[in-house]
């Protein structure tokens, strides 16, 4: 079949029908799927739904009036009270694959509060200096910065790079204090026993 053919079937192709209109019981099957699929918040929940309403509409009654719409808040709030929803358990898991890929606090914390996470959830969730220590040498061991970065023969060279290599580091999450640590450890082994102090200290 040339390409010709092949553009040819695809003019003649009937379009698919658009979905019809949301109801109450086609709002709530998709609310089902999307936490059976997801761990999720209740605010990321009730921006999924409102964004189908936005793309599908909403169905109306014979005289063409809408009918009513349900709550989003309290199809989140019962699906929360049914355990469908652990705020919880989606801070703590999301905290760890963000330090997992070196992210730091701030960064960390800013993740969950976009995710409807409530200020008291993140506290209780936010890292200790352990983690955040790991996750800036995982970081830094990734990207090659410090300690594990090849010395330029250049001085002007090696100076540039490693603002760039801090200013890095700053964008995902470090505070100032933690990246000059790793930045100026003398070596990795220097890095590595760095991250162990903290780590004996929340033992």
């Amino acid at each position: 079949m040339t390409d010709r053919d092949t553009s040819r079937r695809r003019k003649n192709r009937t379009p698919r029908p658009p979905p019809p209109p949301l109801d109450s019981a086609k709002l709530q099957e998709l609310a089902l799927a999307y936490v059976a699929r997801f761990a999720t918040t209740s605010a990321k929940l009730e921006s999924y739904l409102s964004r189908k309403i936005r793309e599908r509409g909403w169905n109306r009654d014979e005289d063409g009036h809408p009918e009513n719409m349900p709550d989003l808040g309290e199809i989140s709030a019962r699906f929360a009270d049914l355990g469908y929803i652990d705020e919880d358990a989606y801070a703590r898991s999301r905290r760890r694959g963000l330090l997992g890929r070196g992210f730091g606090p701030r960064r960390v914390s800013q993740d969950l509060y976009a995710a409807g996470i409530d200020e008291q959830t993140r506290s209780e969730v936010a890292p200790g200096q352990g983690a955040i220590r790991r996750a800036a040498f995982a970081l830094a061991k990734k990207r090659r910065f410090g300690p594990f970065a090849a010395d330029e023969p250049d001085a002007e060279k090696n100076r540039s790079r490693k603002q760039k290599q801090v200013a890095a580091m700053l964008r995902a999450g470090h505070g100032f204090d933690t990246v000059r640590a790793v930045m100026d450890a003398a070596s990795v082994a220097a890095a590595e026993e760095w991250v162990a102090e903290a780590q004996d200290e929340e033992l």
